[in-house]
């Protein structure tokens, strides 16, 4: 198995949140000095100019990041999306998780859906419809979500109250299931070709 794959792709899942080197000692199952010779490896790889991530040691843990050289055309992605009010399924299932469960942390997002929510939360955060608030008192204090008020105006909501009943929306058996976590509901294009 290769140990560097994995390690990349920890880094991607736990996102924002990042991982300690005792953590991907234990994940890897190999020596912190295992880990700390694949994660220099992996941050001399990031640091070439042809690659848009970087690995940061914040908090007490390693995180994947975006350059902050590129930052300016992140801010255009974000700010000036094809049309403010449409929004993926992505979105929306990332609103209603949090609208019915607030106050929630990402990791709990996911866990939920399956599938990593960081750029779907820095999107909706940057539109307005959810915001932080606060911190969990879960190990990392990972911070907390709940919807805005932009959130019930764009719904046409007078209050939180006035959305849905779940249990009306959602039928029985969908309640209880338990979702593959390793799973993606999106499938991969079949065709994708190199150039």
């Amino acid at each position: 198995m290769n140990l560097l794959g994995v390690l990349e792709g920890v880094l991607f899942v736990v996102g924002d949140e990042g991982v300690t080197l005792d953590e991907m000692s234990r994940i890897l199952e190999v020596s912190k000095e295992e880990v700390k010779r694949l994660l220099l490896i992996l941050k001399e790889e990031y640091e070439k100019d042809n690659r848009g991530l970087r690995i940061r040691y914040l908090g007490n843990a390693f995180k994947l990041s975006t350059k902050e050289e590129h930052k300016v055309f992140y801010q255009k992605f974000l700010t000036n999306a094809v049309d403010y009010n449409t929004l993926s399924a992505a979105a929306l299932e990332v609103l209603a998780i949090i609208a019915y469960h607030e106050p929630i942390t990402r990791v709990e997002i996911d866990e939920m859906r399956g599938i990593s929510s960081s750029f779907t939360i820095r999107k909706l955060v940057a539109k307005g419809l959810i915001k932080e608030a606060g911190k969990s008192d879960l190990p990392g204090r990972p911070n907390l979500y709940k919807i805005t008020k932009e959130f019930l105006d764009y719904f046409g909501l007078a209050t939180k109250e006035d959305l849905p009943d779940i249990n009306s929306i959602l039928p029985p058996k969908e309640l209880d299931s338990n979702p593959d976590l390793f799973t993606s509901i999106y499938k991969e294009e079949k065709g994708f070709k190199e150039e």
